[in-house]
Protein backbone atom coordinates (compact mmCIF):
# COMPACT_ATOMS: atom_id res chain seq x y z
CA UNK A 1 0.00 0.00 0.00
CA UNK A 2 1.06 3.57 -0.60
CA UNK A 3 1.48 5.90 2.36
CA UNK A 4 -1.85 7.55 1.48
CA UNK A 5 -3.60 4.17 1.38
CA UNK A 6 -2.16 3.28 4.78
CA UNK A 7 -3.62 6.47 6.25
CA UNK A 8 -7.07 5.40 5.05
CA UNK A 9 -6.60 1.79 6.17
CA UNK A 10 -5.67 2.70 9.75
CA UNK A 11 -8.04 5.66 10.12
CA UNK A 12 -10.18 5.57 13.27
CA UNK A 13 -13.14 6.54 11.08
CA UNK A 14 -14.78 3.95 8.79
CA UNK A 15 -14.42 4.52 5.05
CA UNK A 16 -16.33 2.58 2.37
CA UNK A 17 -16.24 2.89 -1.42
CA UNK A 18 -19.33 1.60 -3.29
CA UNK A 19 -20.06 1.01 -6.95
CA UNK A 20 -23.25 2.34 -8.53
CA UNK A 21 -25.28 -0.71 -7.47
CA UNK A 22 -24.23 -0.55 -3.81
CA UNK A 23 -21.58 -3.26 -3.94
CA UNK A 24 -18.52 -2.56 -1.80
CA UNK A 25 -15.37 -1.95 -3.85
CA UNK A 26 -13.05 -1.26 -0.92
CA UNK A 27 -13.15 -0.44 2.78
CA UNK A 28 -10.72 0.16 5.62
CA UNK A 29 -10.22 -1.90 8.79
CA UNK A 30 -12.61 0.13 10.93
CA UNK A 31 -15.36 -0.23 8.32
CA UNK A 32 -14.98 -4.02 8.50
CA UNK A 33 -15.80 -3.87 12.22
CA UNK A 34 -18.72 -1.51 11.54
CA UNK A 35 -20.27 -4.00 9.11
CA UNK A 36 -20.57 -6.42 12.02
CA UNK A 37 -23.07 -4.03 13.61
CA UNK A 38 -24.70 -2.64 10.46
CA UNK A 39 -25.26 -3.80 6.89
CA UNK A 40 -24.13 -2.75 3.43
CA UNK A 41 -27.54 -1.67 2.10
CA UNK A 42 -28.21 0.66 5.05
CA UNK A 43 -24.86 2.41 4.70
CA UNK A 44 -25.24 2.71 0.93
CA UNK A 45 -28.70 4.22 1.37
CA UNK A 46 -27.31 6.77 3.83
CA UNK A 47 -24.52 7.64 1.39
CA UNK A 48 -26.81 8.12 -1.62
CA UNK A 49 -29.34 10.12 0.40
CA UNK A 50 -26.70 12.56 1.65
CA UNK A 51 -24.60 12.87 -1.51
CA UNK A 52 -24.38 16.29 -3.15
CA UNK A 53 -26.60 16.89 -6.17
CA UNK A 54 -23.55 17.51 -8.32
CA UNK A 55 -20.19 15.70 -8.45
CA UNK A 56 -18.02 16.50 -5.44
CA UNK A 57 -18.06 16.14 -1.66
CA UNK A 58 -20.66 16.96 0.95
CA UNK A 59 -20.29 16.81 4.74
CA UNK A 60 -23.38 16.41 6.90
CA UNK A 61 -23.48 16.57 10.69
CA UNK A 62 -25.92 14.01 12.05
CA UNK A 63 -26.25 11.43 14.81
CA UNK A 64 -25.96 7.78 13.75
CA UNK A 65 -25.70 4.71 15.95
CA UNK A 66 -24.98 1.09 15.01
CA UNK A 67 -24.42 -1.15 18.04
CA UNK A 68 -21.46 0.25 19.94
CA UNK A 69 -20.62 2.63 17.09
CA UNK A 70 -21.81 6.23 17.33
CA UNK A 71 -21.15 8.89 14.71
CA UNK A 72 -21.59 12.65 14.65
CA UNK A 73 -21.27 13.21 10.90
CA UNK A 74 -20.44 11.86 7.45
CA UNK A 75 -18.68 12.97 4.28
CA UNK A 76 -19.97 11.57 0.99
CA UNK A 77 -18.11 12.09 -2.28
CA UNK A 78 -18.18 11.03 -5.91
CA UNK A 79 -16.45 12.13 -9.12
CA UNK A 80 -18.50 10.05 -11.53
CA UNK A 81 -21.56 7.80 -11.51
CA UNK A 82 -19.53 4.62 -11.02
CA UNK A 83 -18.15 5.09 -7.50
CA UNK A 84 -19.47 6.63 -4.30
CA UNK A 85 -17.47 6.95 -1.08
CA UNK A 86 -18.58 7.58 2.49
CA UNK A 87 -16.54 8.39 5.59
CA UNK A 88 -18.25 8.28 8.98
CA UNK A 89 -16.88 10.39 11.85
CA UNK A 90 -16.85 8.29 14.96
CA UNK A 91 -17.60 9.39 18.51
CA UNK A 92 -15.23 7.43 20.78
CA UNK A 93 -17.34 5.22 23.01
CA UNK A 94 -15.19 2.45 24.46
CA UNK A 95 -11.83 3.23 25.98
CA UNK A 96 -9.86 0.03 26.46
CA UNK A 97 -6.38 -0.11 27.77
CA UNK A 98 -4.28 -2.89 26.28
CA UNK A 99 -5.48 -6.17 27.85
CA UNK A 100 -3.05 -7.90 30.13
CA UNK A 101 -3.21 -11.25 28.34
CA UNK A 102 -0.25 -12.68 30.21
CA UNK A 103 -1.75 -11.92 33.63
CA UNK A 104 -4.81 -13.09 35.47
CA UNK A 105 -6.30 -16.55 35.44
CA UNK A 106 -9.01 -18.46 33.65
CA UNK A 107 -12.21 -17.85 35.58
CA UNK A 108 -15.91 -18.50 35.30
CA UNK A 109 -17.67 -15.14 35.05
CA UNK A 110 -20.97 -16.60 36.32
CA UNK A 111 -19.25 -17.63 39.55
CA UNK A 112 -17.86 -14.12 40.05
CA UNK A 113 -21.28 -12.55 39.46
CA UNK A 114 -22.93 -14.95 41.93
CA UNK A 115 -20.22 -14.28 44.49
CA UNK A 116 -20.71 -10.51 44.30
CA UNK A 117 -24.51 -10.73 44.36
CA UNK A 118 -24.34 -13.02 47.37
CA UNK A 119 -22.06 -10.69 49.34
CA UNK A 120 -24.02 -7.54 48.44
CA UNK A 121 -27.42 -9.04 49.22
CA UNK A 122 -26.55 -9.84 52.85
CA UNK A 123 -27.46 -6.43 54.23
CA UNK A 124 -29.79 -5.33 51.45
CA UNK A 125 -33.52 -5.60 50.86
CA UNK A 126 -33.06 -5.34 47.11
CA UNK A 127 -34.32 -8.11 44.87
CA UNK A 128 -31.48 -9.31 42.62
CA UNK A 129 -32.55 -10.52 39.18
CA UNK A 130 -30.20 -12.29 36.75
CA UNK A 131 -30.54 -12.48 32.98
CA UNK A 132 -27.42 -14.35 31.92
CA UNK A 133 -26.47 -15.70 28.51
CA UNK A 134 -25.31 -19.26 29.32
CA UNK A 135 -22.77 -19.45 26.48
CA UNK A 136 -19.97 -17.21 27.83
CA UNK A 137 -16.83 -19.39 28.21
CA UNK A 138 -14.23 -19.13 30.94
CA UNK A 139 -12.11 -16.03 30.37
CA UNK A 140 -8.83 -14.63 31.59
CA UNK A 141 -9.30 -12.04 34.35
CA UNK A 142 -7.61 -10.83 37.49
CA UNK A 143 -10.19 -12.22 39.90
CA UNK A 144 -9.49 -9.89 42.81
CA UNK A 145 -9.57 -6.74 40.69
CA UNK A 146 -12.70 -7.79 38.83
CA UNK A 147 -14.62 -8.71 42.00
CA UNK A 148 -13.62 -5.34 43.46
CA UNK A 149 -15.04 -3.63 40.35
CA UNK A 150 -18.32 -5.55 40.42
CA UNK A 151 -18.77 -4.96 44.14
CA UNK A 152 -18.27 -1.23 43.64
CA UNK A 153 -20.95 -1.18 40.94
CA UNK A 154 -23.41 -3.06 43.11
CA UNK A 155 -22.66 -0.72 46.01
CA UNK A 156 -23.88 2.33 44.05
CA UNK A 157 -27.11 0.51 43.17
CA UNK A 158 -27.84 -1.06 46.52
CA UNK A 159 -30.51 1.43 47.66
CA UNK A 160 -33.10 0.06 45.24
CA UNK A 161 -35.96 -2.40 45.42
CA UNK A 162 -34.64 -4.29 42.40
CA UNK A 163 -31.23 -4.72 40.77
CA UNK A 164 -30.97 -6.53 37.45
CA UNK A 165 -27.75 -8.08 36.12
CA UNK A 166 -27.64 -8.92 32.42
CA UNK A 167 -24.76 -10.84 30.82
CA UNK A 168 -24.67 -11.02 27.02
CA UNK A 169 -22.49 -11.21 23.92
CA UNK A 170 -22.17 -8.06 21.85
CA UNK A 171 -23.04 -9.72 18.55
CA UNK A 172 -20.76 -8.70 15.67
CA UNK A 173 -18.65 -6.39 17.83
CA UNK A 174 -14.92 -6.80 18.36
CA UNK A 175 -11.92 -4.96 19.71
CA UNK A 176 -8.47 -5.20 18.16
CA UNK A 177 -5.14 -5.37 20.02
CA UNK A 178 -1.77 -6.19 18.45
CA UNK A 179 -3.44 -7.28 15.19
CA UNK A 180 -5.65 -9.76 17.05
CA UNK A 181 -9.41 -9.43 17.19
CA UNK A 182 -11.34 -10.21 20.38
CA UNK A 183 -15.10 -10.61 20.69
CA UNK A 184 -16.86 -8.52 23.31
CA UNK A 185 -19.42 -9.31 25.97
CA UNK A 186 -21.12 -7.07 28.48
CA UNK A 187 -22.29 -7.12 32.07
CA UNK A 188 -25.05 -4.53 32.50
CA UNK A 189 -26.26 -3.78 36.03
CA UNK A 190 -29.53 -1.82 36.12
CA UNK A 191 -31.39 -0.06 38.92
CA UNK A 192 -33.90 2.78 39.04
CA UNK A 193 -31.50 4.98 41.02
CA UNK A 194 -27.70 4.94 40.82
CA UNK A 195 -25.32 6.92 43.03
CA UNK A 196 -23.37 8.61 40.22
CA UNK A 197 -21.02 10.43 42.61
CA UNK A 198 -18.91 7.26 42.84
CA UNK A 199 -18.64 6.71 39.08
CA UNK A 200 -15.10 8.10 38.83
CA UNK A 201 -13.93 5.32 41.17
CA UNK A 202 -15.68 2.76 38.97
CA UNK A 203 -13.96 4.19 35.90
CA UNK A 204 -10.58 3.86 37.61
CA UNK A 205 -11.25 0.25 38.59
CA UNK A 206 -12.46 -0.53 35.06
CA UNK A 207 -9.17 0.80 33.68
CA UNK A 208 -7.23 -1.43 36.06
CA UNK A 209 -9.26 -4.37 34.70
CA UNK A 210 -8.64 -3.41 31.04
CA UNK A 211 -12.38 -3.09 30.38
CA UNK A 212 -14.53 -0.13 29.37
CA UNK A 213 -17.47 1.16 31.38
CA UNK A 214 -20.54 3.13 30.36
CA UNK A 215 -22.97 5.00 32.60
CA UNK A 216 -26.55 5.68 31.61
CA UNK A 217 -29.41 7.01 33.71
CA UNK A 218 -30.38 3.63 35.15
CA UNK A 219 -27.57 1.32 34.06
CA UNK A 220 -23.83 0.72 34.33
CA UNK A 221 -22.34 -1.51 31.64
CA UNK A 222 -18.96 -3.21 31.50
CA UNK A 223 -17.74 -4.07 27.99
CA UNK A 224 -15.16 -6.85 28.24
CA UNK A 225 -12.81 -8.44 25.68
CA UNK A 226 -13.33 -12.20 25.45
CA UNK A 227 -9.79 -13.41 26.13
CA UNK A 228 -9.68 -17.19 26.37
CA UNK A 229 -5.96 -17.88 25.88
Amino acid sequence: MTFEQQWIEYDFNPFILFDASGKILSLNSEAQFLLGASNTSTLFEIATHHASQNFGFKTTFMDLEFGRYKFFGITVGYEDENELGIRLYQVPSYHFSKPKIDSGEMVNVYTLIDLCISSNSINSNAKFIKDLDPSIPDIRLNTNLFVKLLNRIYSVCIENEQITTKLFFRIGEHIKFDDKKYSLFSIAISASQIDKSKFSIIQQLAGENSVSVELKEDKISLNIPLITV
